[in-house]
Order: structure tokens, then sequence, then C-alpha cells
């Protein structure tokens, strides 16, 4: 990290230089003018991209003086935390009000003297380096927050999502069912709830295995956000063999249409089931009930009249959609 001593003065640059290596300061460097300056701070001089620690810059200087060159030095956003000292002849008022506008954190009267000179830039490296490393520190601790944030976020997801199907689960469904009821009985949409229960999947797990039921379940749940296109559509397992889909603003004829598109899709997936009573191969029944705008059910109103219209299905000879009217 360099030290810059920026003076058109060949005898003040060489003093400033010895008496900064004298004290250890080994990476010292010299200019004359602004436009060198900004040179080296662009990574336009022959010593390339030069890592700047302290800037010490003379006031007085032929075509840009130093007030403007700190300008337009801290213009540049990676010179903002380096520090300028302004080394002056004058300690006028207007000057140096002038000086600290443009930047500068501290001014150096000449004739220069070699202690009050080493306590000033030691004061000034003290800020730039404890700057440094607070910055750091608020770059790591932002990093950290970003990662905690992912963390829950990623948990959070977990805790809504059916650990073996990775649909939704009872929990998540509860909570979109009551915000989707609020939002239609806000905008007065219609709103709608599938209810579905694979038929005789006790015979399949007893004839399969669990490991096969479990797949069957994957399976299912698959057909489920494969067969339903609008992004609102919305699939959870309910429970054990028993899965759910919210509609929102969709009416009752809608609803059972898109029941019906998913019977067939499961029914065609052609999953065997040799111990079925309806059929040789893995089939569901369905419940469709819809609320309209004007009606007062509650969600848990939805979920018994879409198993009540279940129920219904499975009474009827399974491998039905039945529609539940509410009153």
């Amino acid at each position: 990290m360099a030290i810059i001593i920026v003076d058109d003065t060949i005898f003040s640059l060489e003093v400033i230089k010895a008496f900064l290596m004298t004290a250890g300061y080994l990476d010292v460097i010299t200019v004359k003018s602004a436009s060198e300056l900004y040179q080296l701070v662009d990574g336009y001089s022959d010593r390339g991209i030069v890592e700047i620690d302290l800037i010490l810059m003379d006031i007085i200087m032929p075509d840009v003086d130093g007030i403007e060159a700190c300008l337009n030095v801290k213009k540049r956003e990676w010179m903002a935390d380096v520090p300028v000292i302004m080394v002056t002849a004058t300690t006028e008022k207007d000057n140096l009000q002038l000086a600290f506008s443009a930047g500068a954190m501290d001014f150096i009267k000449k004739p220069l003297e070699r202690v009050e000179l080493l306590a000033r830039v030691r004061s000034a490296l003290r800020l730039k380096h404890e700057t440094a490393r607070r910055k750091a520190r608020e770059t790591e601790l932002l990093e950290v927050t970003r990662q905690l944030q992912a963390a829950n976020e990623m948990l959070q997801n977990l805790s809504f999502l059916d650990g073996l199907t990775g649909i939704a689960n009872r929990r998540h469904f509860d909570q979109q069912l009551l915000q989707e009821s609020r939002r239609a009985k806000r905008e007065k949409t219609p709103l709608s709830l599938i209810m579905l229960d694979i038929d005789y999947f006790k015979a399949f797990n007893d004839t399969y295995g669990h490991l096969k039921g479990d797949d069957c379940l994957k399976t299912v749940a698959s057909i489920l956000k494969r067969t339903l296109k609008r992004p609102g559509d919305f699939p959870a397992r309910y429970g054990g063999e028993e899965f759910a889909v919210v509609l929102p603003e969709t009416d009752d004829v809608g609803a059972a249409v898109i029941a019906e598109e998913l019977r067939a899709s499961i029914e065609r997936a052609g999953i065997s089931h040799i111990n079925s009573l309806c059929a040789d191969y893995v089939t569901v029944s369905l419940g469709v009930v819809t609320r309209f705008s004007e009606q007062a059910e509650t969600p848990d109103d939805l979920i018994m009249a879409s198993d009540r219209a279940l129920y219904r299905s499975k009474h009827e000879g399974r491998n039905l959609v039945s529609v539940e009217r509410l009153m």
C-alpha cells in the first residue's frame, strides 16, 4: 500500500519522501502534477494499478491546484476512503474550507516539521485501516445475514412441503385456503376446492408394500402438478392417501372440468393395482365444491362440503367426480 506525494516542487517532494522513508514507510511515490496523480489513481501510469493508502498534496500547483485535484480524485468510488492531507504554505480559512469541502481530511502547514508530519500521517493511516476493517466486518455481517435469510427461507419452504411427495403439506394447505378464501371474498370471485382420495390404497400397500405405496403417492402428486396449468392452482397432500387442490377464481363448472382432467390423468398413468375393486390400475375419487362471492361459507365449511362430495363418489362406485352444491 503506497503513500502518494503530490507537489510541483522537487525539494518539497524529496523532503517529505525522506521523512516518510526514515520512519519506515518504504512504498512512497512522488508525482509533480494533478494529471500524473490521475494517471496513477486510474492505473494508467507505468506502475499499473497501485493500492493507495494516503495522499499528501500541495494546495498551490500550476494548471490544476490541490483542491480541484482532491475533488476530482474523490469522485472515484474506489478512492472515497483514501485520506488526503493538504500541504499548504497558507492557513487562510477560505482555502482550508474549500480543501475540506473537496474531501481532504487534514492539512499540514509549510515549512514541514518531521514530528508533526509523521503524527498526521500515522493518524490518517489508522483512520484508513480502521475504516477498511469496519467495512470488511460490515461486508462479512451482510454475508452472514444473507446466508441466514437464505437458510430461514429454505427452512420455511421445507416446513411447507410434504417430505414424501414434495408438494404442499397440510399446514401450507390450511394457510393457502384461508388466504384464498379471504381474497375471494374481498374481490368477489368464486373459489373452488377439490378433495381426492386414492381408491383402495390400503389394499395397494398390502399387495405391493409400503415402498411401492410411497412411489404411488409421489406419482399421483406429480400428475397433479403436471395437470394443473394455472400458476394459482394449488395442490397439496392433505393426509395419508388424500390430496386437495385449491382453485382460485374458478366456478363450479370449471372446477368439475379440472377434477375430471385429474381423474383421467391418474387413470391413464396405468399404475397397476390388481386388488382394486373398481379397476386393475390405480384410480381416485374426487369431491368438488365451489363458494361464490355472495356465500358465507368458511374454509372449514368448504372442506366439509368437499368431503361429502368425495364420500358420495366413493359410495357410488369410486373413480368418479362428484360436485357438492352449497345452499
